[in-house]
């Protein structure tokens, strides 16, 4: 058995369009790859890879999956060997064991210390509310210029002044002291009290790429507290060099774009997301880390960082650029005008003007570094080739040789050199580097030998179960053709809007009373399958159904609706069940189908075109299952005896009259 912090590291490091691309010739479609289908024929491109969901999908011939699920279908190869073939690929050493009750009971911890974090994220948002929440926290993020909008959707909140306050409420809800203290929410203080890591501070949760709280950061308003800010100590979850603060929300915009703005700091980041900038992430309260850049290369290889002009700014920005180039990432640098920062910037300025400025600002890293180090050379040629030598030191360490050429050729034309010096230079650094790299493999070999743990690059994710891709058509799993239809309705809207808010007007029949208490698509698709016999007549379907409604009933409330589904999908998308995972990955990708009047009928919102269509689909639905009743009933009629044919034909006589209930509501003039 490959052990589960293995499989966390190899599909944490896997990149589809990496994987996929292997196989594949992918061409760049907006945030997404598209290639012709390796698995059908076909000349027009139906094949879809999307970085920021980590899938795949086939909208010719249906195949959909994840990277691993792409290797056991392209190579035929099963759940572990596919595993092995992509631990090969990102040279991930795996040393196999069988799972042992440690194992278990560590896997379990993991999920405890994450439900410890959730409960703390939402406590503290229910503190911003509280009296000394409105007049302290809010009242900070409004002189900040936050928008309440924002403030909700970053989930940002208040740690109250009182020393054991979140203590004492996840006591009282559950939850253990030893969870709370290794979640890095509590601290032992030396007289053996237990207190509060947070007090008295506006709080920034931090979420894992999946988007589960792992951390926070509490910044204090105080002066005269030296701490203004306060980070969660390295845990089981969070180890600060490895997370970017803000890549569960840029994520899927950084892919679009194509590109990664970096800045320094929390507030930098919320406010350039709230201008409308927001393929833009943070440090989390560290330097600028390697594996921090490996994070983002796996949704683009084209960063800028986004500095103070000041000379700490660019001393920041030359002392990652080798770092980042030796990633495989393309760099660039933009430096503010003195005395500005990302957050002051952008809130002075609209998003073109910001826009602009980026791109009229950002310079290639390696024109930056030279620029900065001539201006203080002078005339000086003993200076002047210790640039040289220095530049072309960094660009050794670019592992794309093709890339290295251009730059020495542009290099070698500034600086009046033979090309042929330079490529010298750069071969000996790169021979040196080699060198390196293999006294730390022997040093590595000589500690795995000596019985000494290795230390991980990079932190792991939590588990995402194995991978797979076990059918190939709905239609396999359709046991019930003819309510089939309907249910993949059902679970398209439950997985593409499930959180949505239904804001029905006050004349409808579904208005709840209330402005406030309005019911989610969820809540009134299960609502009303619940009141209509509480079954999928497909058991697949019933099991994606079940699992949904699961993982919305377990969801964090404070949190957006985008980010609760966006944890709910990818959660289905990981299930072990992997009849589960695969129907997911389908219906949350079919194309929803409008009549050409139901499409002219919703060009207003989505909020419009919900309140009209997941009524009609859930009617639509107790339509096909009249209709397949009826079709069961009429069956029986030929083989049955004179009693059982009585209590048929009283049966059908109530279901057409029901059914004409249903014309008059979907407004039809026949029975459907």
């Amino acid at each position: 058995m490959i052990p589960q912090e293995t499989v966390d590291l190899i599909l944490d490091t896997a990149r589809i369009e990496d994987v996929v691309g292997d196989f594949v010739t992918l061409k760049r479609r907006g945030a997404n790859f598209v290639a012709c289908c390796p698995f059908h024929n076909e000349k027009t491109p139906s094949f879809y890879v999307s970085p920021s969901k980590g899938i795949f999908k086939c909208f010719g011939c249906g195949k959909a999956g994840s990277a691993v699920g792409f290797v056991m279908e392209h190579e035929h190869m099963d759940y572990a060997d596919a595993l092995r073939y992509l631990a090969g690929k990102y040279h991930i050493e795996i040393h196999e064991k069988d799972e042992s009750p440690e194992d278990i009971i560590q896997r379990q911890k993991r999920e405890s210390l994450m439900l410890a974090c959730d409960f703390a994220g939402k406590f503290f948002v229910d503190q911003l509310a509280t009296t000394q929440g409105r007049s302290v926290g809010y009242a900070y993020y409004k002189s900040r210029g936050l928008e309440d909008s924002t403030i909700r959707d970053f989930a940002l909140g208040w740690a109250p002044s009182g020393v054991d306050d979140l203590r004492q409420a996840a006591l009282s809800a559950g939850y253990k002291d030893e969870y709370l203290q290794e979640a890095g929410l509590t601290v032992v203080r030396e007289d053996g009290t237990v207190a509060d890591k947070f007090r008295e501070r506006v709080m920034f949760p931090i979420y894992s790429l999946s988007g589960r709280i792992i951390a926070f950061s509490g910044r204090t308003l105080r002066s005269d507290n030296p701490a203004k800010y306060v980070n969660s100590p390295d845990t089981p979850l969070y180890t600060k060099s490895n997370v970017l603060y803000g890549m569960y929300q840029a994520k899927a915009e950084i892919a679009r774009q194509d590109k990664c703005i970096v800045v320094e700091g929390n507030l930098d980041m919320v406010m350039m997301h709230q201008l409308g900038i927001k393929n833009v992430v943070a440090p989390c309260g560290t330097s600028f880390t390697t594996q921090q850049m490996h994070i983002i290369h796996k949704f683009t290889e084209n960063l800028t960082v986004m500095f103070d002009g000041d000379s700490a700014g660019i001393h920041a920005a030359l002392k990652v650029m080798d770092d980042v180039l030796r990633e495989g990432l393309s760099m660039r640098v933009v430096l503010l005008p003195d005395g500005e920062d990302p957050d002051s910037f952008s809130r002075g300025r609209s998003l073109e003007e910001v826009q602009t400025f980026i791109r009229e600002n950002e310079r290639d890293c390696i024109d930056f570094k030279v620029e900065r180090m001539m201006a203080e050379v002078g005339g000086d040629p003993v200076r002047k080739s210790g640039v040289i030598s220095a530049v072309a030191d960094t660009i050794a360490v670019i592992p794309d040789a093709v890339k290295r050429s251009v730059y020495v050729e542009t290099l070698a034309s500034r600086f009046n050199i033979e090309s042929s010096v330079l490529f010298e230079r750069i071969s000996q650094k790169r021979q040196a580097m080699i060198a390196e790299r293999r006294r730390e493999e022997d040093r590595a070999r000589r500690r795995e030998e000596a019985g000494l743990e290795a230390v991980p690059a990079w932190e792991r994710e939590e588990a995402a179960p194995a991978e797979t891709v076990r059918q190939t058509s709905l239609e396999q799993f359709e046991v019930n053709k003819m309510v089939a239809p309907s249910e993949r309705e059902i679970l398209n809207f439950l997985l593409s809007y499930g959180t949505q808010t239904l804001d029905f007007p006050s004349d409808s029949e579904f208005y709840s009373g209330s402005e406030e208490d309005k019911d989610t698509v969820a809540d009134f698709i299960i609502s009303s399958i619940e009141s209509d016999g509480g079954r999928l007549l497909n058991p697949s379907y019933q099991k994606v159904f079940d699992a949904y409604v699961a993982a919305y009933d377990s969801g964090n409330p404070g949190q957006s609706p985008e980010q609760r589904q966006d944890i709910i999908l990818r959660g289905l998308l990981n299930s072990p069940d992997r009849d589960v995972a695969f129907l997911a990955a389908q219906l949350s990708t079919q194309k929803y189908r409008l009549t050409m009047k139901g499409l002219i009928d919703s060009m207003t919102t989505l909020s419009s075109w919900l309140v009209t269509y997941v009524p009609k689909t859930m009617l639509m639905y107790a339509v096909k299952k009249l209709e397949y009743r009826v079709s069961v009933l009429r069956s029986e009629l030929s083989s049955a005896d004179p009693v059982r044919m009585s209590d048929i034909l009283s049966e059908l006589t109530t279901l057409q009259k029901v059914q004409q209930q249903l014309k008059v509501k979907l407004g039809r003039d026949k029975l459907i």
